[in-house]
């Protein structure tokens, strides 16, 4: 048994010898792009399936898509009697340290691979555009540490 892996052993070397190349070699940049967005296609697909669905007393997702690498989801708020511009004006800061330390913690290898995240909110009244948050591996770097 010993001969035989030692075989295996001095073979395998021999042929690292003869072309050292095999393990340098670079993944090419265009098929990780395209992977990136195949990866992305399939989760928008996947969640998209299970949609709409509510995320809090006052928040539904609603939709989920890839724009290239990037996911880009998608959330309706129900804010009851306060107006959109009140929502914008009083909320903004907080929505958005919130959901990007969510997004940091939740979709850690996403970001890691350049598969970035973008959030939509809007008013379920009016389908104003209340906040857009995009996520990114920087914005990341200084929340998990």
């Amino acid at each position: 048994m010993h001969k035989l892996l030692r075989g295996f052993l001095l073979i395998g070397f021999s042929l690292y010898a003869q072309n050292p190349t095999l393990t340098t070699q670079e993944f090419p940049q265009k098929e990780y792009a395209k992977q990136k967005v195949e990866i992305a296609t399939m989760v928008a697909k996947e969640i998209s399936q299970t949609l709409p669905q509510k995320i809090d007393a006052y928040t539904v997702l609603t939709k989920v898509v890839n724009d290239g690498a990037m996911l880009v989801y998608t959330f309706e708020i129900n804010s009851g009697a306060k107006s959109d511009e009140a929502i914008i004006k009083e909320d903004h800061s907080r929505m958005q340290k919130a959901v990007t330390t969510g997004v940091c913690q939740s979709s850690r290898k996403f970001l890691a691979a350049g598969i970035n995240t973008k959030y939509i909110y809007i008013s379920s009244k009016s389908k104003k555009e209340l906040f857009i948050f995009d996520i990114t591996q920087d914005k990341c770097n200084g929340i998990l540490q």
